[in-house]
Order: C-alpha cells, then structure tokens, then sequence
C-alpha cells in the first residue's frame, strides 16, 4: 500500500490522477490523505470524483471514502478490463482530465475500448479536448499508442453537457522518445470560439491575436459550435512543429473583456517562443507519465512548474524510474531513466 500525502508539492488533483492511473497499471493499491488540500476547496470535487469512479469500474477496483468533499480514500486495483465506458461528471466539471486518468490504462487492457466523458470541455485550469487532440495525442503517437479523441460537442461552465469521446488500442510496449528540439514551424492557427456569444467576441479577440502575432487571414478562425448548453468563449492558439504540436488556451469569463482573454493566451505564447523548450509547461507535465512507462525517456521543457515537481515525485513512488530536472540558459531538460 502506497501512502500519499496530497497536501505535498503543488497539492492539487494531479496527484490523485497520477496515482489512479499508475494505481490500474501496476496493480499497486494507494491511500491518499489531504486531497487538494492546498485548493480553495480542499476534498473531492465533482469531477475528481468521477475520475475515481471510472477508473474503478475500469479495472474493478475496492474504493473507500470516494464521495463529494472525501479528503481521504484507498483504491484497490484488480485487472484493467477493455469495454465501451461512459461517465458524465453531472456538472461542468473537466471532461479531459477524467479522460487524461483512463487513456494511458486503457493502453494495458486486453482489448481495444471507447470512452465518452460528458461534462465541461473547456475549462480553467485544465487542457481542452483540442490539447488532448493535438499535442498529447501527437506524443503519445509518437510513443506508439493509438489513441483517437474526437469532441463531439462543446460543454463551458457553468452549463457543461460536452462530450468527448476517446477510442483506445492496446498497447503492448510504449516506445521511448527523446522531444529535445521543436524543428521548423509547419504551421500556426487561432480559433475563437463562441457559443450563445456575439461574434464580435472572437473578432476583437482574433484581430488582438493578429497584431501581436503578425499572422492574417487563414491563421485566424472563428468557430461557432451549435448544440451548445450554455454560453462560453475560449481561444486557441495552436502550433505545429515538425517535432511537437503545442496548443495554448485562455477562456472567457463573465466581466472579462475580449482583450484580456487574447492578451493572456498571445502572452503565454510569446513567453513559449521566447524559450529553447521543445514542450511548454502544460505538455511537459502530461507527457512525462507516458514517458515513464515506456521505462525511460527526454524532452526540454519550456520551464519546471511545480506541478511538474509533484507530478515526478508520485510516478517515482509507482514505477523504478529516476526523473531528473536540469536548468538550462533559457530552457530545461528532463530525463527519465530507469532503476
């Protein structure tokens, strides 16, 4: 039995993500106290929840303590079983990072299998569907996983009722990679989207976007998705290098205007493109799980976050693998090695 402290690092819901995911994998059972005890609502949100209960029926697991506001629980795992799943959070709670705790498990299973999360699909704080799509897809691939995402409908808070749906083949042995160098850019797109929104949104966000960016015409695009539940904005900004993809996001709340939504996601952009960093922060931390158990691995990374920092230390307390974090000039590097 793995004993865990959430309270421990960054102190968020990664920790408990982490340990379900590599809980299923290895059969390993954990105890976890203080959940996200260092969010401004500690304990078991909705859709922290749900993640624990999906990866329970996926590998049929003895959960105890698993309810709404729970700061402790234990997880048994049994044998990760393929299916047809499907999982609504019930509220606009993130829909990918629910999915992001099942797809590297599904990889184990015995049998290809699909996952339909309903639920937010851009929010706060957490990767959109189009991330998962483009950018940790594409490494994963890269890996030799074949995972295919498709959002089937938009879901923004606090209205939610989005879906995603992933179809996951095993996987019998995940490659290892090394992500050191973006390459040459190949290309270079923002997307407005705006649901139950005047178009007028996306274009004052899009045209900041185009100024700061220099980019024009086919580079700028306006999504308006139909059978949406409620009203939402986000922008995308993504880049496709010969070695990497990488997508940035901001999201549009109530009282804030379009310009600060673009200044916030053309600044994280710029901050990535002043760097040496092959993956920026959000990438760098999702990738390194996989890379862990392909039992080694490299990638720079734009800058360690501390939620990289915790992310290292709980994969470390599953898998016999050394993670080791170097500061460059103007990057760093991360290596996973074995033993």
């Amino acid at each position: 039995m793995i004993e865990l402290d959430g309270s421990q690092g960054e102190g968020g819901g990664q920790i408990l993500r982490t340990s379900l995911t590599l809980s299923m994998i290895t059969g390993t059972p954990f105890r976890v106290t203080n959940i996200r005890a260092n969010r401004a609502k500690p304990g078991l949100m909705r859709q922290h929840l749900v993640a624990v209960q999906a990866a329970a029926q996926v590998c049929g697991a003895e959960v105890s303590h698993a309810e709404v506001g729970s700061s402790a629980l234990e997880f048994r795992p049994r044998r990760i079983k393929a299916g047809d799943y499907k999982f609504s959070i019930g509220t606009a709670g993130s829909s990918t990072l629910v999915l992001q705790t099942l797809l590297p498990a599904l990889l184990y299973a015995d049998g290809p299998s699909t996952v339909l999360v309903c639920g937010g699909t851009h929010n706060p704080m957490a990767p959109p569907a189009q991330f998962l799509q483009r950018a940790y897809g594409r490494a994963l691939d890269m890996m030799g996983a074949r995972v295919d995402i498709q959002l089937r409908r938009y879901g923004f808070y606090p209205a939610g009722g989005g879906e995603v749906l992933a179809s996951i083949e095993p996987c019998a042995e995940l490659r290892q990679v090394e992500l050191i160098e973006r390459g040459e850019l190949c290309g270079a797109y923002a997307e407005a989207v705006v649901a139950g929104l005047p178009g007028a949104i996306a274009e004052r966000e899009l045209q900041l976007v185009g100024e700061r960016l220099g980019w024009t015409g086919d580079q700028l695009k306006v999504i308006e998705p139909a059978r949406v539940q409620g009203p939402g904005n986000a922008l995308l900004i993504t880049l496709e290098y010969e070695g990497i993809t990488e997508v940035f996001t901001a999201i549009g709340e109530k009282r804030v205007r379009a310009e600060s939504v673009a200044e916030a996601v053309v600044g994280e952009v710029e901050d990535y493109l002043s760097s040496g960093g092959a993956l920026g922060e959000h990438l760098a931390d999702q990738v390194m799980l996989p890379m862990a158990l392909a039992g080694g691995g490299k990638f720079s990374m734009h800058r360690v976050s501390q939620h990289a920092i915790t992310n290292a230390e709980v994969i470390s307390k599953f898998l016999p693998v050394r993670i080791d974090f170097q500061q460059s000039i103007d990057h760093s590097v991360c290596s996973l090695l074995t033993g």
